[in-house]
């Protein structure tokens, strides 16, 4: 593994018991300026993940509780007039920060849903004809609950689609658990980062070496591939979009780059594949009784797809 990688998901593991995959892909979203959907039960760990990652790194770090009654003004700010200046004055949103935690995302009316995956996908905030550039990196983990669903708005798949990776981390083992309760016997396991193990400029320039990943075009025709034969198949109703491509290709990229390596193999792509795709697909009725989940569906076209030989 890269050494500063290994260096901050061992941080990350100061809190976090066990679950290296969930840490590492969530990482790798962050190296590919992607954002990530943990769907899990409550009491699992997902306020502390994001949490220790935004310690180790040194960012700023904001919470959002999204209730029915949170504002799109909650999310991007707003302006309002200084009477003392005579002029107006821009107060931040919850999404001016570097990790930006969107607890319960369902539970959020539409309207504030739209706007903050429109923050997602700008990258800045539009207010009064004036533009404000979010913070670099920029990460919103959002979560919701998969089990509770009264009082929530669905969120619809073209907003699903615009998550780089929906992730779970599900209840650890026996032995990790015991773990845990060591942990937290005497306080918050988060006071194990007592500083940042690296910078928001190291992220930054880990961001742009991962962009110098070298991908074969037999590489890029496997994901195409992966990508081309979810569309006219009778499991699925959507398929997946070029933009689930690109995040493959990305995600890959990336996954190479945790491992210390300067290209992709066919391994990096299935490594990711679930992570990044399974949200973006809806499955038919035939789909769901054969495979239950997209997760499951994805396993399948990987091992239906043929697996390009690397020299």
């Amino acid at each position: 593994m890269n050494s500063n990688i290994s260096k901050l998901a061992g941080s990350v593991g100061r809190v976090i018991v066990g679950k290296k995959e969930t840490v590492v892909n969530l990482i790798a979203a962050l190296l590919c300026e992607g954002h990530v959907l943990l769907e899990d039960v409550p009491g699992v760990g997902k306020t502390q993940l994001i949490t220790a990652l935004s310690r180790s790194i040194g960012g700023k770090f904001n919470r959002i509780q999204l209730t029915p009654d949170v504002m799109p003004s909650d999310i991007a700010g707003f302006t309002m007039l200084d009477s003392a200046k005579g002029e107006f004055i821009y107060r931040d949103g919850a999404v001016m920060c570097n990790f930006l935690l969107a607890d319960e995302i369902n539970r959020a009316s539409p309207k504030v849903q739209s706007a903050l995956l429109e923050a997602m996908e700008e990258r800045q905030i539009s207010l009064d004809g004036v533009t404000h550039k979010l913070p670099r990196p920029f990460l919103v983990m959002a979560t919701q609950n998969p089990v509770e669903t009264y009082g929530t708005f669905h969120l619809p798949e073209a907003q699903m689609d615009r998550f780089f990776m929906k992730l779970s981390m599900g209840y650890p083992s026996v032995e990790e658990e015991i773990q845990i309760l060591d942990r937290t016997e005497n306080n918050n396991p988060i006071v194990n980062i007592t500083e940042p193990v690296m910078t928001v400029d190291d992220i930054a320039a880990m961001q742009e070496d991962v962009k110098k990943v070298r991908v074969t075009n037999e590489v890029k025709e496997y994901i195409v591939n992966i990508v081309a034969s979810t569309r006219q198949d009778r499991n699925t109703i959507l398929g997946i979009s070029p933009r689930g491509s690109i995040a493959l290709f990305k995600a890959a990229k990336a996954y190479a780059y945790i491992y210390d390596r300067e290209y992709v193999t066919p391994d990096d792509v299935k490594n990711v594949a679930a992570a990044v795709l399974a949200h973006r697909i809806i499955l038919s009725p035939q789909g769901k009784t054969a495979f239950g989940t997209g997760e499951a569906y994805v396993e399948y076209v990987l091992k239906n797809c043929n697996v390009p030989m690397m020299s």
